[in-house]
């Protein structure tokens, strides 16, 4: 049981937006019918996607995106502070997403890449979650987040629950819609250390999973890179997969080993 968002009136939502796509803003606004419902209950006060008035003074702040820019972390920091609850949204600001691509590549020659004769006028850093800069109380996942998980969280939160996170790998969720593993149809999935709540969505429509959600809780990624060489991965293409998500953890302090050890 958490504390419920305490305000006068409605609590105050604010949303803020990193580097990322805003896919996961436009899922909010995908909740259509259920927000007639939702600003009954709370008010938005910052949310460049739908509005243009804006405040600093709010209870909720909901982040989007990674951390790129010295300046991101300076934000976070006025976030936090202001905030009673902080919570993210989508794979880019946890585990860290695709802007973690990047971390496997010289930081200027990334911006020369991109920007060009211009890259001195774009400073960028590696590329970091949101809770690797301010403490996070939750983690709504996915790429993008469901509508669903949004409006359960949101809810939960505004009576004073911490709704369930689930604990167990999407390779749960698959043998439970019965699917044929992704291994045995010939591909590469991130399934068996991947923290469900997706419902399998990306295998039971014949693809993979590619770990958008992160680590799932006691991971056994050693026994996932033995799969992994078995299936003829060098070290770099066993990189390369963590990489696609969670290319924070998969390059520092030792890589996803050393995360599950802390």
């Amino acid at each position: 049981m958490t504390e419920p968002i305490r305000s006068p009136e409605r609590p105050r939502v604010a949303l803020f937006e990193l580097a990322s796509c805003a896919g996961c803003q436009l899922q909010i606004l995908n909740c259509e019918d259920e927000l007639v419902d939702l600003l009954q209950l709370v008010e938005f006060v910052y949310f460049k996607e739908a509005m243009t008035e804006t405040s600093d003074h709010y209870d909720l702040a909901l982040i989007e995106g990674s951390v790129t820019r010295e300046s991101d972390e300076e934000k976070l920091r006025h976030i936090r502070e202001k905030a009673a609850l902080v919570v993210t949204l989508g794979s880019c600001a946890y585990p860290v997403g695709v802007p973690g691509l990047k971390n496997a590549h010289d930081p200027d020659e990334v911006g020369s890449l991109v920007y060009g004769e211009d890259a001195g006028f774009f400073p960028t850093i590696e590329a970091k979650p949101v809770d690797a800069v301010i403490p996070v109380d939750l983690h709504i996942l996915g790429c993008p987040i469901h509508k669903d998980d949004f409006m359960r969280v949101l809810t939960a939160l505004l009576i004073g629950k911490h709704p369930p996170v689930p604990t167990h790998a999407v390779c749960v969720e698959c043998r439970l819609k019965e699917n044929v593993c992704a291994f045995d149809r010939g591909l590469v999935c991130l399934g068996p250390i991947t923290r469900a709540g997706c419902g399998a969505l990306c295998p039971s429509y014949g693809s993979r999973c590619f770990g958008c959600r992160g680590l799932c809780d006691d991971p056994n990624v050693a026994s996932m890179e033995v799969l992994l060489e078995e299936k003829g991965k060098t070290a770099e293409e066993i990189m390369a997969e963590y990489g696609l998500y969670n290319g924070y953890y998969a390059r520092r302090d030792g890589g996803l080993k050393a995360k599950v050890a802390r």
